[in-house]
């Protein structure tokens, strides 16, 4: 694992608590996700780790507590192009009769505005993320017509054509088969190591995590565990879950 550069801090949470009725949902949740860190978050069903994520991404507001991206309160962030997001199984997107190029040109949308029409450069980070993602030769497939994997690189790539500074991803492996999951992991890895991107991962795949991330945090409505993945996995935390049943491992 290369070195993170600790001194820059990308994401900061501060006692974030956040219910969608009178029952809590998150509760007094801080961590900071730091410039290379890969980040994987897991927890049981219902734990939260979607909302956290929401959280993150200014989607949903807490009730209490900061969230700050690059220094700035929510409120205050403007740059979302350097924000990448995959989200869950996207089945409207799925089945727009679009090719694939065209879905990840639209990953350029925040640099260049909505109603410009491509200049060379987009073209050129267009093709640059297919190719970064292995599917460049798929480039002028419909969308509909992929397989899974090739379908979730295809989102990976959208994200990436923006040339965000960190990516979200939410369950991205749900629903591929374990050999096209490892690989979509190894493209993780990649991306994280070789263009230095931020990767959050919400999970609920303890093993894979724990062996891919840097840094794992685990959610039950309050984050119990915040750290170095090995140290979960011996702790006293994991044997919990192990018995509680808490984890697909």
């Amino acid at each position: 694992m290369k070195n993170v550069d600790h001194s820059q801090t990308i994401l900061q949470l501060d006692k974030v608590c956040f219910s969608y009725t009178s029952e809590e949902v998150i509760k007094d949740v801080s961590l900071a996700i730091h410039k290379g860190d890969y980040v994987g978050i897991i927890g049981p069903n219902g734990g939260g780790k979607s909302t956290l994520l929401k959280l993150m991404l200014g989607i949903l507001k807490p009730n209490n507590g900061s969230v700050r991206l690059f220094g700035k309160d929510l409120d205050d962030f403007k740059d979302w192009s350097i924000i990448g997001y995959v989200p869950q199984k996207n089945y409207i997107e799925m089945n727009l009769p679009i090719t694939v190029k065209e879905l990840v040109s639209m990953g350029r949308y925040g640099k260049r505005g909505l109603f410009r029409f491509p200049n060379k450069e987009d073209e050129q980070k267009t093709l640059q993320a297919l190719k970064h993602v292995d599917i460049l030769e798929y480039k002028d497939k419909q969308v509909s017509d992929l397989s899974g994997g090739q379908r979730q690189r295809a989102f990976i790539a959208r994200a990436l054509a923006a040339e965000p500074e960190i990516i979200f991803l939410d369950e991205p492996t749900v629903g591929v088969d374990i050999k096209t999951q490892k690989q979509f992991y190894e493209l993780l890895r990649k991306l994280n190591q070789e263009l230095e991107l931020t990767l959050v991962l919400v999970s609920h795949e303890l093993d894979v995590v724990a062996h891919e991330s840097s840094e794992l945090g685990y959610i039950n409505r309050t984050l119990e565990y915040y750290g170095e993945p090995e140290e979960f996995l011996k702790g006293k935390y994991f044997h919990e879950l192990i018995g509680k049943g808490g984890v697909h491992h």
